[in-house]
């Protein structure tokens, strides 16, 4: 049976929320973010990023780029909140919904509750009640798999709907450009430009062997997304991979010493985060960006979970020192846990270290 998904992507998501709760900011150039010289853009409304505005952009750049932009301080619980409105709208139609982020999910519709064969006129509907009930538009993409519906939902917004069907895909594939293909990243479009690779007919060209040699575990994902092949499931249960924190600090920290003291909220806020969670992972990572926004990430692995603030402080901590050089200064820092234990394993390992700390 050939599988009906649909990705529906709310357009510019934070910006038009605040667009629409405050009428002078409609049809204006906003940046959801910090003014400050160490701010960050989080999304730009459709007016700004007519000037380069766009995600992840240094806050002093966005301005250069578009003088009168206005920036807004994000309301994270508002945002929230619209998602799960959303969200709920979604539950009318399967129970099979994948969502990514407070913007975006997967629907699976092959088998729906309105028991409508076309997944085309779903997507309709369901952008149609999106702006019924929240005054804010979203882009639909509808395929036969996650990968495709993914990239469709991009080809016609704001506000649009694409279709890939399967007689259409390979063609599709063939014409887009690397950096659009889902899942691969800056850096590694960057390594595929050096090895001739432009457009997914480059790509295609590549045996699972030479891509798997030259990009690992992602070599068989790229061998099968360039042939229109992606078997990955939508996932209402898609269990979290890491829990984690960062900062980006307001003046860089040139010592060891100011460093520490950075790291002690990161790490207290991310403890809250597991204990919240209830996650138990044994793979602890620091994440270091410098003034030159160069990135390097440090792992380490232990042999039991990570419990109590105490271990994590400790382990972040000499992950930090062995990654300290005083020649360069810091812009940000993050932690994050992964590698999580299962429920069963979670029991026995609770049970062995509550032993361990009262025998």
């Amino acid at each position: 049976m050939i599988r009906k998904i649909i990705h529906i992507d709310m357009d510019a998501f934070y910006a038009a929320v605040e667009q629409r709760d405050n009428p002078e900011l409609k049809g204006k150039a906003i940046a959801i973010g910090s003014e400050s010289s160490r701010g960050v853009v989080a999304t730009a409304s459709y007016e700004a990023r007519k000037f380069g505005v766009h995600s992840a952009m240094p806050s002093s750049l966005a301005k250069r780029c578009c003088p009168n932009l206005i920036f807004v301080y994000p309301r994270m619980n508002v945002y929230k909140d619209i998602s799960l409105q959303i969200r709920e709208i979604f539950s009318q139609y399967t129970h099979l919904i994948e969502p990514l982020s407070f913007d975006e999910a997967y629907l699976d519709v092959t088998e729906n509750f309105k028991e409508n064969p076309s997944a085309i006129l779903l997507a309709k509907e369901i952008t149609k009640q999106i702006f019924i009930e929240t005054q804010l538009t979203a882009s639909a993409g509808v395929s036969y798999n996650k990968f495709l519906a993914k990239i469709a939902s991009d080809v016609n917004k704001p506000n649009g709907i694409c279709v890939i069907t399967p007689e259409e895909a390979i063609p599709f594939i063939k014409k887009l450009k690397i950096e659009k293909f889902f899942g691969i990243g800056k850096v590694t479009a960057e390594k595929m430009h050096k090895m001739g690779i432009f457009f997914g007919s480059d790509l295609k060209k590549l045996s699972e062997h030479r891509l798997s040699q030259t990009f690992g575990k992602a070599g068989s994902y790229y061998y099968n997304i360039a042939r229109g092949i992606d078997l990955r499931i939508v996932n209402p249960h898609r269990k979290r991979k890491s829990v984690g924190g960062e900062n980006t600090f307001s003046t860089d920290l040139a010592s060891l010493n100011e460093m520490e003291k950075a790291l002690v909220p990161i790490v207290q806020k991310v403890f809250e985060r597991l204990q919240k969670t209830n996650k138990f992972g044994r793979t602890l990572s620091l994440k270091i960006k410098f003034a030159d926004f160069n990135v390097i990430t440090r792992s380490k692995t232990l042999l039991t979970p990570i419990i109590s603030f105490e271990s994590l402080w400790k382990e972040a901590l000499e992950l930090l020192t062995q990654s300290y050089d005083h020649t360069f200064r810091v812009r940000l820092l993050g932690v994050s846990v992964s590698n999580f234990l299962s429920e069963e394993q979670e029991a026995v390992q609770l049970e062995i270290d509550w032993n361990l700390g009262f025998e």
